[in-house]
């Protein structure tokens, strides 16, 4: 089941997006440790591992990351990061697209809700 989350986040895109899409940003709120080679990204929480790659990467825009090693075949195999700015206000919106098994709709967003909250107390907003 697809999953499209939107959050307020009071910074600029480009500061943004550096959290999002470089590894010292990512470890600084989504994962304990982020590995790079390349566009192949590891993701370490605790004792488990996870490779994505990089993908549809837009400069202070979106960026994708699509599990490598996920065990299906579906297409849902990718979380994505869309940043948005709104012409009149100039508030910029974070949309978080994942998937989650109908069971893990609320675990699921329960868990981006808390990560996007650390993200938001890192960049002071």
């Amino acid at each position: 089941m697809k999953l499209q989350l939107e959050y307020v986040i009071n910074c600029s895109p480009k500061v943004l997006f550096n959290r999002l899409s470089t590894a010292s940003g990512l470890t600084e709120w989504f994962a304990d440790d982020v590995r790079v080679k390349g566009n192949v990204y590891t993701f370490v929480w605790g004792d488990s591992m996870q490779d994505a790659e990089k993908k549809n990467h837009r400069e202070n825009k979106t960026v994708r990351y699509e599990w490598i090693d996920d065990d299906s075949d579906k297409a849902e195999s990718y979380f994505e990061f869309i940043i948005s700015q709104d012409e009149l206000t100039n508030d910029v919106s974070l949309t978080v697209i994942d998937f989650a098994d109908a069971d893990e709709v609320e675990a699921t967003t329960d868990l981006w809700a808390s990560q996007i909250t650390k993200l938001k107390q890192l960049l002071g907003s």
